[in-house]
């Protein structure tokens, strides 16, 4: 009935706690020092992965990472309260200002290591499809408030021969600021036409709603009653809920790796893309047969320039091991985060930029 998936364990200090207890047993690497990051808690997932391999093979270093969401991570960042950054947006034009005294002088490297479908989740236990199809102006109507109940005729249209109930349809959103909203509201904005009045924002734009904080708070709060539905990191959805396929010229589009990747082929780079800063303007309307347009894009923010050479080693080590080949299959693998790996084309422009990082003068 629905898409098999993950839960967050949301015990990631104490995952890299034992693996760094574990690894310092058998000799340190050279590495050491703290390596702290926040942001989104899209991440979240594989990050557990990617540090517990990086505490495995340089026990020496401290490193974590908090799940505070991405405006909060970018804010931390800026404030040089962590070494690492995770958000699901590029930074802004202030925010890349503001961070240059941050980083001694230096550049702002963003790098889109983490590639993923955001889910639309429901609660409808008794719906007995694989999954609910949805054009773009339903789900703007459904999120705007203006589609009351699950029998609605636009609904009914795009799901003939389905036995919809005539249960309250309750949004559900993200309380705190978001990247995933961000880019879910990117995609309502850009797909649904009028039927979504209301700009991108990493602030859900509508008061009064049901909401919960962080990707696991919406999930719970969908849980909680039916009816519900909201909008999560698919890595991140739980068994008993229902996922929506989504409308993509013809055809109707479920979530997947492989579907998220397929728009991201297709998308050109961001405004202000270079050589550090991979950033992407994904192609939320398209209608490429396969690809899946509610996609999120989560960049790894990092500093050109560091006060000392342990910090650059360090950040330089963990980068290289998310953004290798082994590191995005870890993240990719269905039990872990089921995230789409980056392509080899990709990859080359994220190690030369990996490469600039060095130590201040």
């Amino acid at each position: 009935m629905h898409a098999g998936s993950r839960r967050a364990t949301g015990a990631l200090g104490v995952v890299l706690l034992l693996t760094a207890c574990g690894g310092a047993e058998e000799g340190g690497s050279g590495l050491s020092g703290p390596l702290p990051g926040a942001g989104a808690s899209s991440q979240e997932v594989a990050m557990i992965g990617w540090l517990a391999w990086m505490s495995e093979n340089h026990p020496d270093v401290l490193v974590s990472y908090d799940p505070v969401g991405s405006g909060s991570g970018r804010e931390m960042f800026i404030n040089d309260a962590i070494q690492f950054a995770g958000s699901d947006a590029a930074m802004e034009a202030d925010e890349l200002d503001a961070a240059s005294e941050r980083c001694l002088g230096g550049e702002v490297i963003e790098l889109p290591l983490y590639i993923s479908p955001i889910a639309v989740t429901y609660n409808l236990p008794d719906l007995d499809v694989e999954h609910l199809n949805l054009s773009p102006e339903t789900l703007g109507r459904i999120f705007d408030g203006d589609i009351s109940t699950w029998d609605d005729p636009a609904i009914a249209e795009t799901n003939p021969g389905v036995d919809l109930p005539d249960t309250a349809v309750v949004p559900v959103n993200r309380s705190d600021d978001s990247g995933t909203t961000e880019n879910f509201t990117e995609y309502l904005a850009e797909a649904a036409g009028d039927a979504w009045p209301h700009e991108a924002s990493e602030t859900w734009p509508i008061s009064g709603s049901q909401s919960g904080t962080g990707t696991s708070g919406v999930i719970t709060t969908v849980q909680a009653a039916e009816g519900t539905i909201g909008y999560v990191d698919a890595a991140q959805v739980t068994e008993d809920l229902g996922t929506v396929a989504v409308q993509v010229g013809d055809e109707f589009v479920p979530f997947s790796p492989e579907a998220a990747a397929a728009v991201v082929d297709v998308s050109p780079p961001g405004d202000g893309a270079s050589d550090l800063r991979l950033t992407i303007d994904l192609a939320r309307d398209t209608e490429e047969s396969g690809a899946y347009p509610i996609v999120l894009v989560s960049y790894t923010i990092v500093c050109s320039r560091y006060a000392e050479e342990r910090d650059v080693e360090n950040v330089k080590a963990l980068l290289t091991y998310i953004a290798s080949e082994e590191g995005q299959e870890r993240a990719g693998d269905p039990s872990v985060a089921g995230s789409a790996p980056i392509s080899d084309q990709l990859r080359e422009r994220v190690m030369a930029a990996i490469d600039q990082i060095t130590v201040a003068p």
